[in-house]
């Protein structure tokens, strides 16, 4: 089929992946990611053999990824997750990308570059597809929800920067130096970003909100255009310009436009989620290998394998090194929720695949694990705290008739 006709069909699975998720959560939640990316599935070359991928589908795509990490950057505030938490989350995540490289030297037999790209994609957190199901559930302002915050940011920001130093082909020393160069353009920006914006910027976000100028959103888009144009620059992934570029709206906006950055996010979201990021996770189903996992060989087995080392190598860390006062199915829920990934696993392995270092069975092993990861990892970490909630309560009504 063609392009636009492509088009056409990712719109209509996009509009379509909503309603099973609305129908199905009279029964079971399910995250909506999954019924995109299986709806891409269906669509793709391995099923119905509908849609195919092509430039321009990929560029959107590649937009929608880039989208996708922007939303997750700006929803870290470092105003709330600073200090012991921010530390052990920082803890948790190096120990996770030692046992991830461990594990992967030892099942691929000391190759280095297959090595990286597996161990690297075990470390990640799917920040921004957790963020939704938190706001959802209303967990996501109360002190859960900063924790996981500072989880899932390092478990989102840790890997963006592996793969800059490990996965861009250059030597270690060489994109060392360009990841700080890029850091020192960027702790500038941020340091431009602190400063108080001159009356007539507030005035003219405010005065062009409700007008087709939107100099806000305007704004933002070329404030995200500019970082990842900055991270090409430099040579490196520009999922680290995404993520810089998140980052940096939130403070400009808190700053300029404390009223209304809310309504300007909403704005920019409603671009991202609306059309961008389920057009992202549409492709990627598209481009799933299903003929290779269902082979019935090692791919499939790896598939559970992954999905264990997951828990192993990010949840077991960030349960160990949770907060003190997170007890119980807190932490047994954050452990689970760090372990949720997908789009940063789909990212390591695309460009395993374009280095050569992961064969198309071990790539479709690795995010067919991160899909499973998404669909059950959230439900039982949800589960185990409505069930430690309700245990709460209980020994609450309990103590209180004891002490009459």
């Amino acid at each position: 089929m063609s392009q636009p006709g492509t088009l056409v069909l990712i719109m209509a699975a996009a509009v379509l992946a909503p309603l099973l998720a609305y129908g199905c959560g009279r029964w079971i939640r399910i995250p909506l990611v999954i019924f995109e990316i299986l709806l891409g599935i269906l669509l793709g070359p391995d099923v119905l053999g509908w849609a195919h991928t092509g430039t321009v589908i990929d560029t959107l795509s590649n937009l929608g990824l880039a989208m996708l990490i922007f939303l997750a950057g700006y929803e870290i505030d470092f105003a709330a997750i600073r200090g012991d938490t921010l530390r052990r989350s920082i803890w948790a995540w190096l120990i996770s990308l030692v046992l991830g490289l461990g594990i992967a030297l030892a099942l691929t037999g000391a190759q280095i570059d297959t090595t990286v790209v597996i161990g690297t994609a075990l470390t990640s957190t799917a920040l921004g597809t957790v963020l939704p199901i938190l706001r959802d559930s209303g967990d996501l302002h109360g002190r859960f929800g900063t924790v996981m915050l500072a989880f899932g940011a390092v478990g989102e920001f840790g890997p963006i920067i592996a793969m800059a130093l490990l996965l861009s082909g250059r030597r270690p020393g060489e994109s060392a130096a360009l990841l700080v160069a890029f850091a020192a353009v960027t702790a500038a920006a941020v340091f431009w970003a602190l400063r108080p914006r001159r009356p007539w910027f507030s005035t003219v976000i405010e005065k062009t909100l409700h007008s087709s100028a939107q100099f806000a959103v305007r704004f933002v888009m070329l404030l995200l255009v500019s970082m990842l144009g900055l991270s090409v620059v430099f040579g490196l992934d520009t999922l680290l310009g995404a993520f810089a570029a998140g980052l940096l709206t939130r403070l400009i906006l808190n700053g300029a436009a404390p009223g209304s950055s809310e309504e300007i996010l909403g704005r920019i979201e409603a671009m991202g989620f609306g059309f961008l990021v389920p057009l992202f996770f549409i492709v990627t189903g598209i481009g799933f290998d299903l003929a290779s996992l269902l082979d019935g060989g090692r791919a499939l087995a790896l598939l559970p394998a992954f999905l264990l080392l997951f828990l192993v190598v990010r949840g077991l860390p960030a349960y160990v090194l949770a907060p003190r006062d997170l007890h119980g199915a807190d932490r047994r829920a954050l452990a689970l929720f760090a372990s949720t990934c997908l789009p940063l696993v789909v990212a390591i392995t695309t460009i395993g695949l374009e280095e050569k270092a992961l064969d198309a069975g071990e790539a479709a092993a690795l995010v067919g694990a991160a899909m499973v990861s998404v669909l059950v990892f959230p439900l039982v970490a949800l589960k185990l705290r409505a069930t430690g909630d309700k245990a709460s309560e209980t020994r609450g009504r309990d103590g209180g008739r004891e002490s009459r």
